[in-house]
């Protein structure tokens, strides 16, 4: 955060000051008071069942000097009819003031977003400063968020840009107005929000609209969805994939025994060896696009291979941990939708080891398709595990599509106590979910 006083904050977002107005806010801004850092902003809701504004004390005792909500607190505070409104037109105007020397980069997509982003953030982090959004926080509040982390010697900006409805996109990058915007695919997440994959590919070809002008677009050249954006734009465009035709190549994609991918890329006429500490191969492809991007950014091919191989992914994404009697989880319980679940059964199928089991939950947010769509995952996951365990009552038609492969269970719980009877030395457990389906419980009581 650049340092502001509560006047100029006021000044920006339309507000009034009660308090000290000559109080500068030094860090960046929170919604959770306990995550407030010295000299830090503390961004109060009015929710129905919590009132942030009644933890201005509690944010004051972390660190927070200020307060931006909707009324008075205990702290300085900007008062606003819309305290949201009021975070985005700060974020955007501190982006402004930085925008001389700083690199705005926004990552959409149906799947892999947030692990492109990791990427992307360890290599952009090899040329210079960086600020990346953490985890997922992807919406109307979480980039405005990260966008206040960046300072003056912030070189690089990463915004992880989410959507449900038509218009989010365009809203978020209207904040940002990105220098690089990078679309992975058009997959079928939030398809029962969305109606189809054409309004999905219109909402992140939002992205390559709200680009700056001049700005690169970095598409997927093995989504036909997606390179098809490349006539939203007049500015540069750099293709990624295994397709003989993109710019960012992969080659020579193998894996190790722990499904760890090693490859070539290949860039206008230079290659470079990549072996990535992550699982899947599905993983080597968001490589790709993260060098694209970094090309973009003015990082050689080279040095953003050895950015690479340091690389590591926001929790609950694939995580192999060894678990005492000898068994080995493979925790991707952070999200699902078909293609990242499908994703994750490969990588699955590739590590060595004894009986590949599948903990798979629902899918959410599906539409009409979700039946059909979840007993197309069971099929899929009775040709690459040895026993797939459904659970919760939403995903029992992944257990009917694994067929007698299968075991449907009513609740985590349950597979908790099934796991824990049956899991032997040398299995391998894979747990997958909607986050609303809380496997991630599974997953930590397995550890």
């Amino acid at each position: 955060m650049i340092p502001l006083s509560v006047d100029e904050i006021a000044a920006v977002v339309g507000g009034t000051v009660e308090g000290d107005g000559a109080v500068t806010v030094t860090a960046p801004a929170v919604l959770d008071g306990r995550q407030a850092e010295p000299g830090g902003l503390f961004v109060a809701f009015a929710g129905e069942h919590v009132d942030g504004h009644d933890h201005a004390g509690q944010a004051g005792r972390a660190g927070a000097v200020a307060v931006l909500g909707s009324r008075p607190t205990t702290l300085p505070t900007v008062v606003v009819a819309d305290a949201q409104a009021a975070l985005q037109a700060l974020a955007a105007h501190v982006v402004a003031r930085l925008r001389v020397g700083l690199t705005v980069v926004g990552v959409t997509g149906s799947q892999g977003k947030t692990s492109t982003k990791d990427l992307l953030a360890a290599v952009l982090s090899s040329a210079g400063p960086t600020v990346a959004t953490i985890g997922s926080l992807n919406n109307e509040l979480g980039a405005p968020l990260t966008m206040l982390r960046a300072d003056e010697s912030t070189r690089f900006l990463v915004l992880e840009m989410g959507a449900r409805h038509i218009g989010h996109i365009a809203d978020l990058a209207a904040l940002a107005v990105p220098d690089i915007a990078v679309v992975l695919n058009v997959g079928r997440a939030h398809l029962g929000k969305f109606g189809s994959r054409a309004a999905i590919a219109q909402a992140k070809g939002e992205l390559v609209r709200g680009l700056a002008p001049g700005g690169t677009a970095v598409l997927n050249g093995d989504d036909p969805l997606v390179a098809a954006m490349r006539s939203l734009t007049d500015g540069p465009v750099l293709t990624f994939g295994g397709a003989e035709h993109a710019d960012v190549r992969v080659l020579g994609l193998t894996l190790d025994r722990l499904a760890r991918p090693s490859f070539t890329l290949r860039a206008a006429g230079t290659s470079a060896a990549v072996v990535l500490p992550l699982l899947g191969a599905h993983q080597a492809y968001n490589a790709s696009a993260a060098a694209a991007a970094g090309l973009a950014a003015g990082v050689p091919l080279d040095a953003a291979a050895a950015a690479l191989a340091t690389a590591s992914l926001s929790k609950w994404r694939l995580e192999l941990r060894d678990l005492a009697g000898g068994a080995t989880l493979l925790n991707d319980s952070y999200n699902a939708h078909p293609e990242s679940t499908l994703a994750g059964l490969d990588a699955l199928a590739a590590i060595e080891g004894g009986r590949r089991i599948a903990v798979l939950g629902a899918m959410l947010e599906l539409g009409d398709d979700s039946e059909a769509e979840h007993r197309a995952v069971g099929e899929y996951a009775a040709a690459r595990a040895d026993m797939v365990v459904a659970v919760g009552a939403a995903a029992r038609p992944i257990a009917d599509g694994a067929g007698e492969r299968a075991v449907a269970l009513a609740d985590n719980d349950a597979a908790v106590d099934w796991l824990r009877g049956h899991l032997a030395a040398g299995d391998v457990v894979l747990v997958k979910a909607s986050r609303a389906a809380r496997l991630d419980e599974v997953a930590a009581a397995l550890a």
